[in-house]
């Protein structure tokens, strides 16, 4: 393999083993595979709340519906986080557990949202599970450490994904995807990056 592919694969593809934490944090998506693999891991005990955030991307105007997972789950969904819910209570979450964000259309609203939230529901974030795709770990866990300075991320990515670290350089869907992140990662990274550096003066 190429040094430099080697490098994206490692900058973009990240994963830390789960523990106990204080929230599950579930960034907009239109895949059912996140938000199971948050329900399992709340079925593991590892945090009390699964915060889904999500109304839905900025430049479809609508939740388009699901776009993967081996299970396809049936329903009219206004919003991203509607479908995430709704995952997350046919796989034994229970209502009670998941808080609610519908508002943002973004993943930096994502992290924004989710931060007031936390703070609506005085949730102190000490650790926290990110579930993603694979392909979305990296610029998800820059947005909510943005956002949540003082907490541990552990990023918990989707296992079985379309898009994977091992095949991801071998077919078009996966150049795409990546390098397409990899873009994002700088590209909306430059308002973010003037303000941390205003907030140190």
């Amino acid at each position: 393999m190429l040094e430099w592919i080697r490098d994206v694969t490692d900058f973009i593809f990240l994963e830390d083993p789960p523990q106990p934490a204080d929230v599950i944090f579930v960034p907009g998506n239109s895949y059912a595979e996140p938000s199971e693999l948050a329900a399992q891991l709340y079925a593991r005990g590892l945090a009390p709340h699964v915060l889904p955030s999500g109304r839905y991307a900025i430049g479809r105007g609508e939740f388009a519906g699901q776009t993967s997972g081996a299970r396809t789950y049936t329903g009219r969904f206004e919003t991203e986080w509607a479908f995430m819910r709704h995952v997350l209570l046919q796989n034994g979450v229970p209502d009670a557990a998941i808080l609610r964000e519908d508002e943002a259309t973004y993943t930096y609203q994502n992290a924004i949202y989710s931060r007031r939230r936390t703070d609506a529901e005085r949730i102190t974030v000490r650790r926290a599970l990110l579930c993603c795709m694979p392909q979305h770990a990296r610029r998800a866990k820059m947005y909510y450490e943005t956002l949540y300075p003082d907490a541990e991320l552990l990023v918990c990515p989707v296992q079985d994904a379309p898009v994977t670290r091992e095949s991801w350089m071998r077919e078009p869907e996966g150049i795409d995807a990546v390098l397409g992140e990899l873009e994002r990662c700088g590209a909306q990274f430059h308002d973010i990056m003037r303000e941390l550096l205003a907030g140190q003066d």
